[in-house]
């Protein structure tokens, strides 16, 4: 599957934030990360060139970052490093009431959005941009470690 056609898979009522979504990540993600499907949804990621060890869970395909996904109830933003970076998740959990009147929907590293009409793409981009993928490595290293 392609990004494209995954784009085109997107349920119509969530099409068009689905998009803008990934528009605002597009533009604010840093330099180094490429765009593809991993597991089945788009995908940021640290390319197998820059990291050759890839994912420990399969070291055939790139280290995950970030990823976007138009599920059945909502659409979600998985940032890998949320869990392992705690000021990163403490900025993130203080931020989102400036941005947003709902309750926040989140797992480890993942936050639903279950209206697409109230989806918070500054705050999206700006938690896009936060983390370089040499932070990244470093931090999937220390991780890996433990």
């Amino acid at each position: 599957m392609t990004i494209e056609e995954y784009l085109d898979d997107v349920a119509p009522d969530k099409k068009e934030a689905f998009a803008q979504l990934m528009q605002i990540v597009d533009t604010n993600i840093p330099e180094g990360f490429e765009k593809e499907i991993q597991y089945g949804m788009p995908s940021y990621v640290v390319p197998k060139s820059r990291y050759p060890d890839g994912y420990h869970c399969d070291p055939n395909i790139s280290l995950p970052f970030f990823a976007i996904a138009a599920q059945k109830q909502h659409i979600s933003v998985y940032h890998m490093g949320l869990q392992g970076n705690p000021p990163l998740l403490e900025w993130f959990q203080a931020e989102y009431p400036n941005h947003m009147t709902t309750k926040l929907n989140m797992g480890k590293g993942c936050i639903r959005f279950t209206n697409p009409k109230k989806i918070p793409y500054e705050l999206i981009g700006e938690l896009a941009s936060k983390v370089t993928v040499d932070e990244w490595v470093r931090q999937y290293e220390e991780i890996m470690k433990k």
